[in-house]
């Protein structure tokens, strides 16, 4: 603010919100992994109004598909663990809104786990193996994508298979992911930015949701799990790590 800058891009919920608090005419650039209308840095996704928009990366019928894709990998399981991260209480709340129902819908039972530490992410995999589960559902959460090795070491430790939201979980040694490609999330912020030093006005962007997702899976890890992939899902996977 003080620097009067002509437009702030702020790919992740806590900047685009500190910026949202800051400023009511600098142009803001958002890219969110929730509801930008919940979150209140917008009226409506289109037109938005206000000085903000952006790119929102997490619709919730991504967390059902991913689900799906796990069940799909693994048809025997039937107890799901689902960990979150309750500091990151935006996007946990609205992986446990849509949970319950996807779960439902493939006939699994799910169980609630809570990490915000490394020391608690070693916790919820002893709980883990404690009520023996047999799958791990991981939100996308910031915080966990940085702890991605940390996890694959445990999940393979621990024979769990484990699905996430990202492909970078997968190049560390997890098993599969289903998610927005990031990459796609961070150019359509800088497209917007630049279209806004030209000229534009951020109420007249609307607010965009992806249109690509990946589909990572470790074949490695896989066989490490004793998992055999059927063929229609191996044919649907966009990247294969081996």
């Amino acid at each position: 603010m003080r620097r009067r800058v002509a437009v702030i891009a702020t790919p992740n919920n806590a900047a685009a919100l500190a910026a949202k608090a800051a400023t009511t005419t600098i142009p803001i650039v958002f890219g969110v992994a929730q509801d930008p209308t919940r979150l209140g840095l917008v009226a409506s996704l289109a037109p938005p109004g206000g000085n903000a928009t952006g790119i929102n990366f997490f619709p919730g019928e991504v967390v059902a598909k991913r689900l799906g894709l796990l069940h799909d990998l693994v048809p025997k399981a039937v107890r799901i663990a689902v960990l979150v991260n309750p500091a990151n209480a935006a996007v946990a709340e609205a992986t446990l809104r849509e949970i319950p129902e996807a779960a439902r819908a493939l006939g699994l039972q799910t169980q609630v786990l809570n990490a915000s530490t490394n020391r608690e992410i070693e916790a919820a995999f002893a709980a883990l193996a404690r009520d023996r589960a047999d799958a791990l559902f991981v939100a996308g959460d910031g915080f966990f994508s940085s702890r991605r090795v940390q996890f694959a070491t445990l999940a393979t430790r621990d024979r769990i298979p484990a699905a996430y939201s990202e492909r970078d979980y997968v190049a560390a040694g997890g098993l599969m992911s289903y998610g927005t490609d990031l990459s796609e999330v961070f150019h359509q912020v800088g497209v917007y930015t630049g279209s806004i030093l030209k000229g534009t006005k951020p109420a007249d962007l609307p607010v965009l949701q992806p249109t690509k997702f990946e589909f990572a899976l470790n074949l490695q890890t896989a066989r490490a799990l004793g998992l055999e992939v059927p063929p229609q899902l191996l044919a649907s996977v966009d990247e294969a790590i081996d």
